[in-house]
C-alpha cells in the first residue's frame, strides 16, 4: 500500500480539550514550522505561547455562537486558501479533536478544490479529556457497552424516534454545546421516563484550572442546578457511568472562579487578563 503524501501546505490540528499537555507530539512539530496559525477560540493560550514560531502570523478565528460573535467559515476557508496558495505553510488549530463536532468538512472540501495537499492531525477530544478528569470510564463494563457523541442545540436536531431510543440505551450518551438547552434536554429525557440508574454529570471548562463536575439524578436536577449558568465550555455526560465519579474522581472541583478561554467579540478574541497556567497533576 503506497502511503506516500505530497508535502502539507494545510495541517488541520487538534489542540486536545484545553489543558496543554495534552497536545500531541505530531501536532507540535507541525505548530512549530507553520507560517499562519489559524486558531480557534477554545485552543489553550499557553500552546501559542510555547510552540508558535516568534515569525509566525497567529489569526483567531474564534467562533461563539451565544455571543453572535463568530468568524463566518467562509472567511476561515478564505484565509486558509490565500495564504496556502501563496506557499505558505497553514496550520488549522481548533480545540479537542479537529473532527468531532468542527467544521471540518467545509474546509476539506476547500482545500480540495484548490488542489492544496492538507494533513489531519487527531486531538483528544473534549468528550475524552472531561470524562478522563472526571474519573468516569465512558464503556466501564457493566455500566455501558459503548458511547455517543451529540449535541443538541436546537430542538428539530433529533426526532421523537431517535429521543424515545436514547432515554432506553444502555450507551453513554455525551452532549456537546448543549449547556444553553439543557433544562429542555432534561425535561426531555423525564417526559421519557429515564430509568433513575442514569445520572446527569455536567463538566465545566474540562482539564482546565477551572475545571468543575456536577451531579444530579433527572427527578433532581431541577432543584439542584435548574437555575445555574454554566461556564463555556460545558459537557454533558448522561448514563451509569455518571454513578462512577464519586468513587473515581481523582481531581477536585476548583475553588477559583473564572474563564479559561477568551471570549470571542465582533469576530476577535479578546485575551483573558489573568493566565493561570498551573494544575493539580
Amino acid at each position: 500500500m503506497n502511503t506516500t503524501i505530497k508535502s502539507p501546505k494545510v495541517y488541520l490540528i487538534g489542540a486536545g480539550p484545553g489543558n496543554p499537555e495534552l497536545i500531541t507530539v505530531k501536532a507540535v512539530k507541525a505548530i512549530t514550522k507553520a507560517d499562519v496559525i489559524l486558531c480557534d477560540r477554545l485552543v489553550s493560550p499557553e500552546i501559542l505561547e510555547t510552540y508558535v514560531n516568534k515569525d509566525a502570523e497567529v489569526i483567531y478565528v474564534g467562533k461563539e455562537c451565544s455571543k453572535n460573535a463568530s468568524t463566518p467559515q467562509s472567511h476561515i476557508n478564505t484565509l486558509m486558501v490565500d495564504y496556502a496558495l501563496r506557499n505558505k505553510t497553514v496550520v488549522r488549530l481548533k480545540g479537542g479533536d479537529v473532527s468531532i463536532f468542527s467544521n471540518i468538512l467545509d474546509e476539506l472540501q476547500s482545500l480540495k478544490q484548490n488542489h492544496i495537499p492538507y494533513e489531519i492531525i487527531p486531538g483528544i477530544t473534549a468528550a475524552l479529556g472531561a470524562a478522563a478528569f472526571a474519573g468516569m470510564p465512558l464503556t466501564a463494563r457493566g455500566y455501558s457497552t459503548s458511547v455517543r457523541f451529540l449535541t443538541y442545540y436546537k430542538s428539530e436536531i433529533l426526532t421523537e424516534e431517535y429521543w424515545k431510543e436514547l432515554a432506553t440505551t444502555n450507551d453513554t450518551l455525551v452532549f456537546y454545546m448543549s449547556k444553553g438547552n439543557l433544562t429542555g434536554l432534561v425535561e426531555k429525557f423525564r417526559q421519557l421516563s429515564v430509568s433513575d440508574d442514569k445520572k446527569i454529570a455536567v463538566v465545566e471548562q474540562a482539564t482546565t484550572p477551572y475545571q468543575k463536575v456536577y451531579t444530579s439524578s433527572f427527578d433532581d436536577f431541577n432543584k439542584t442546578l435548574g437555575n445555574r449558568n454554566f461556564a463555556s465550555p460545558s459537557l454533558v455526560i448522561i448514563g451509569k457511568i455518571v454513578h462512577l465519579h464519586e468513587e473515581f474522581s481523582w481531581l477536585e472541583n476548583t475553588e477559583k472562579e473564572g474563564l479559561y478561554f477568551k471570549s470571542v467579540e465582533n469576530g476577535s478574541l479578546i485575551p483573558n487578563p489573568q493566565n493561570f497556567f498551573e494544575y493539580a497533576v
